[in-house]
């Protein structure tokens, strides 16, 4: 096949130049092989933002909720403890790649360079998946939050109005979605500040209520389904951070990698201890897991932050809060949209989607992949005009857990060979232009705990906690590995060759960016066998990142 032949081709010699080697006439800043007609308008600023907040959606908000109930205060803490670790191992297997191969829907792409066409084939299409069925997720998780104020507007009323709001943000110009989600994400950092102070103070007992829970629910019932409880948080955990990989897509269209991926990937803490980590505890200490009200529970389906809130007899903070979960999900959504129209672009330009859906305008706008982005993720929305919010959440966060862990195993697959080609091929560490301290403990880390993810999710699959065993919730939670399963083996099939390619046959120079020495940019510009200033000096750390090399 075609696709294998530029696969496996060797390397030119016109691209042989390599970081750390002087080519005869390398490619200006900023030039790579494949351009496409996407816009690399997207600064540092924009993409230290979306790191920080552009996933923080329903998952978090509303699905902490349903973790709380299934698994209680100690396992919903230590799920996001230990799904926040592999976000933060894989954030730096991203940054590392995302410098140097910033291309479009970039997982299939890396998927296809360093393993096989089969594979890439298969997670560009999960991942597609994925981010069509979260985009459904978060437009439900809209008539959740709205249904809190009133419940006199129908389900399909609100669904189709939020989804062409959505629809709209996504078909403006890049720029313009990327300050939207800059002014989302800064909202949602200031709030759960604000969260953190009151969650705080209400357990101390200075709310209107008086009443001090500290960590009674911690002593009273830390694991309310002992661990099976907590095995089924951990989809949750990983639906909720689902998005943090947005990072590899994003570098598609930013200016300037080098610069904008490190301070990405640094800032990635900040998200994982302010909203998942510490906002679990908050809730975990101001929130019953027995509380009716709770989201997936028998009341009002609230966000566990609202109910907080209201049962400290602070109705102002409640509604403030939904005002912000509102905010959230509708920022998550426009994500999702991204990250399926950007995915649907890259598989295109590969072979392994119809050509059409790489097309764009002049302002870079891929109609057709928005288009059937939008239309899958749509019509799957309005499950929820027949079913519960929290019915329909669980089938979609199972579904979407499974395709995010597949995706975040063959991203660590990627990075580790990467390094392997990189070293079989003679190459040295030093000529990379930014590197992850990480290396190689992280990849493997990572890639250990989503083997153990999705074998967790299968016994889930076959025997549920609170239900009995049977096809039908097999199917309903496992169905998109079964999916995975016969996508792979059919492509396999269709492209054949070997299980993955040698290392020393890896092809490392196409479809990579070159960094080389510019007078207009001086602070950020690399010229061959250089590192930048900002790697010299160590700028990045605390707030902006950690640039260890």
């Amino acid at each position: 096949m075609e696709e294998k032949k530029d696969h496996h081709s060797p390397r030119k010699s016109a691209e042989a130049a390599v970081v750390g080697e002087v080519a005869d006439n390398p490619p200006q800043y900023g030039e790579h092989e494949h351009e496409t007609g996407l816009s690399q308008s997207l600064g540092s600023r924009h993409l230290l933002m979306f790191s920080i907040g552009m996933s923080i959606g329903m998952g978090l908000w509303l699905g902490s909720g349903t973790s709380l109930i299934n698994g209680g205060p100690a396992a919903i803490f230590l799920g996001y403890c230990i799904g926040g670790s592999i976000v933060w191992v894989l954030n730096h297997a991203i940054g590392e790649l995302a410098v140097l191969y910033p291309l479009p829907s970039a997982f299939p792409q890396w998927t296809r360079k360093f393993v096989d066409t089969a594979p890439a084939f298969t997670v560009g299409w999960a991942y597609w998946f994925s981010a069509s069925i979260t985009l459904a997720n978060e437009l439900q998780g809209v008539v959740t939050v709205l249904n809190f104020w009133t419940d006199k507007v129908p389900t399909a009323a609100w669904l189709s109005i939020f989804l062409v709001v959505m629809f709209i943000v996504n078909i403006c110009a890049v720029r313009i979605f990327g300050e939207t989600e800059v002014i989302m994400s800064g909202i949602k950092l200031f709030w759960i500040v604000v969260v953190i102070i009151s969650c705080i103070v209400i357990s101390a007992g200075g709310a209107p209520n008086h009443h001090k829970t500290g960590f009674e629910y911690w002593n009273s019932m830390p694991f309310t389904h002992g661990f099976k409880g907590f095995l089924s948080v951990m989809g949750t955990c990983i639906f909720a951070l689902g998005g943090s990989e947005m990072g590899g897509i994003v570098a598609a269209e930013a200016k300037n990698p080098l610069k904008a991926v490190p301070r990405a990937v640094g800032s990635i803490w900040m998200r994982l201890s302010l909203f998942y980590v510490l906002g679990a505890l908050m809730v975990t200490i101001t929130v019953s897991p027995k509380d009716p009200s709770l989201f997936g529970g028998d009341g009002i389906n609230a966000s566990p932050f609202v109910v907080a809130f209201q049962d400290a007899g602070i109705p102002g903070l409640a509604h403030a809060m939904n005002a912000i979960i509102f905010i959230s999900v509708v920022s998550s959504g426009n994500a999702q949209g991204y990250a399926g129209t950007r995915t649907a672009v890259g598989l295109a330009e590969i072979g392994l989607a119809p050509k059409i859906f790489a097309k764009c305008d002049r302002q870079g706008r891929p109609w057709a992949s928005i288009a059937i982005t939008f239309l899958i993720g749509g019509g799957l929305c309005y499950l929820n005009v027949s079913n519960s919010g929290a019915t329909v959440f669980t089938w979609f966060s199972n579904l979407t857990s499974l395709c995010t862990l597949y995706t975040w195993g063959m991203i660590f697959l990627c990075h580790i060979r990467f390094r392997w080609a990189w070293k079989a091929q003679g190459r040295s560490a030093k000529d990379l232009p930014w590197k992850t301290w990480t290396w190689p403990i992280g990849s493997f880390y990572g890639l250990i705990w989503c083997i153990l993810l999705v074998i967790d999710e299968f016994y889930l699959a076959v025997w549920p906690l609170g239900k009995k065993s049977s096809a039908k919730n097999f199917f309903a939670n496992y169905i998109s590995i079964v999916a995975i399963l016969v996508l792979y083996i059919a492509s396999k099939i269709y492209f054949r060759g070997p299980f993955w390619i040698k290392a020393e046959n890896i092809d490392l120079d196409s479809g990579r960016r070159y960094y080389v020495e510019s007078t207009e940019d001086p602070e950020v510009a690399v010229k061959p066998g250089k590192l930048s200033k900002l790697d010299k000096f160590g700028v990045f750390n605390f707030i902006t990142g950690d640039s260890k090399i």
